[in-house]
């Protein structure tokens, strides 16, 4: 026996008449997180690029945040995990969510120190 999705987003904050209604709003969500990284990413703030925050640049961080926020709403929304328990809600969205901000944390974090010792000169290109 099927049941009615949920026409609404945001918790209950905006609720749609009919499913293509509550795809358009979920379109224009998606749309101005995209904006806001594309506008950041094209005039990158002085004081979001010269500022760091645990040896990464704030700008990072914010794009790290608005990609994570947009995949969980997707899978929130589309993949209708709102209608799960919560421990199964957890288990497919939070895991994925700390292992993938982990790697990025490491691999930025490993990247900068390897970018610092080439500049720095503690070590030479030895081909």
């Amino acid at each position: 026996m099927a049941h009615e999705h949920k026409l609404e987003i945001f918790r209950g904050l905006l609720k749609f008449k009919s499913n293509t209604q509550k795809i358009w709003g979920v379109l224009i969500f998606l749309s101005i997180v995209t904006a806001v990284e594309v506008i950041l990413g094209i005039y990158k703030p002085e004081i979001l690029t010269k500022n760091y925050f645990v040896g990464m640049k704030l700008l990072n961080w914010i794009f790290i945040i608005l990609t994570l926020v947009k995949a969980y709403y997707i899978a929130w929304d589309f993949m209708h995990l709102r209608d799960e328990k919560s421990s199964l809600r957890r288990a497919i969205v939070w895991t994925p969510i700390f292992l993938v901000a982990y790697l990025v944390f490491i691999l930025l974090y490993e990247a900068d120190y390897i970018y610092n010792v080439f500049k720095d000169g503690f070590m030479a290109w030895n081909f």
